[in-house]
């Protein structure tokens, strides 16, 4: 299951550094995960597997897929995200009729 997950991970991440232009990388992947975590919930729902602490599950996987989509969506496009937050703390000029 943990080589499933690696290969999962690593071959969109791949991918997504050949074939995307670099600013795209970061927000792709993690629409990317974000959906590989869903197809893992809805598989994990259908197949019941049992709840034993000592396998890796697809509970795990798509904890996994989940955790590392927040962090490249929080990593991407750090400066829009400063520029956005600073506009918003100015002071706006009073608007005259």
């Amino acid at each position: 299951m943990l080589t499933l997950f690696s290969l999962l991970t690593a071959l969109p991440a791949v991918l997504a550094l050949h074939l995307l232009e670099p600013e795209l990388v970061l927000p792709a992947f993690s629409a990317l995960l974000f959906v590989e975590a869903a197809f893992a919930v809805i598989a994990a729902r259908l197949l019941h597997s049992s709840d034993s602490a000592d396998d890796i599950t697809l509970w795990d996987l798509a904890g996994g897929f989940t955790l590392i989509g927040c962090a490249a969506a929080v990593l991407g496009e750090p400066d829009q995200a400063a520029l956005f937050l600073t506009e918003q703390g100015d002071l706006r000029p009073a608007s005259r009729p």
